[in-house]
């Protein structure tokens, strides 16, 4: 066996883990106003998620407040048999300024769900985690115009984000309801 292989492979390995270790934690934004952040987001792009594999596009989240604090969530993809949608509960993390929130589609499993940015006209928002394994940009509408999606890109790079696994989301025909 050549020796320089397994030394090539642990000067790899070292190489990785030094630059993840020198990776500055992800942030969030400063604070987020839920009033507003409340209502229907366009999924633009995503890194590819296990419990998306069946979405083939016009992917959609809801957002609302509910009476007792809590967001009420429903995300809703097209599928190749129809449409497929799910439901659950989330809540801010006190002394995030909304930006952190913890999201339950089932007990007793709990997502971290960050806003890492957020046009100042909540035009557009990017939803990660701190392990940079999740990755999320969103729009108010279907098609984010290129200046701002190129806004929204720029925050997921400047918070160290790998964008090369990130795929683009096909928006056709959105429905606005279930019923």
């Amino acid at each position: 066996m050549d020796i320089r292989i397994p030394s090539l492979l642990l000067a790899l390995s070292l190489a990785a883990s030094s630059a993840l270790a020198e990776a500055p934690p992800v942030r969030t934004v400063a604070a987020v106003d839920l009033a507003r952040y409340a209502g229907k987001w366009y999924e633009i792009a995503a890194f590819p998620m296990f419990f998306q594999r069946q979405c083939v596009g016009d992917t959609t989240a809801e957002y609302a407040l509910r009476p007792d604090g809590d967001i009420s969530v429903r995300n809703r993809c097209r599928t190749e048999d129809g449409f497929d949608e799910a439901t659950a509960r989330a809540w801010a993390v006190d002394g995030s300024g909304n930006a952190r929130l913890k999201v339950q589609f089932f007990w007793p499993f709990r997502a971290d769900y960050w806003v890492i940015g957020l046009d100042p006209e909540y035009r557009w928002a990017v939803v990660g985690n701190p392990g940079r394994k999740y990755l999320w940009i969103l729009s108010r509408t279907p098609q984010l115009p290129a200046a701002l999606l190129e806004n929204a890109l720029a925050s997921a790079r400047e918070q160290g984000y790998d964008l090369a696994p990130l795929r683009f989301t096909k928006q056709e025909a959105a429905p606005t309801s279930t019923n």
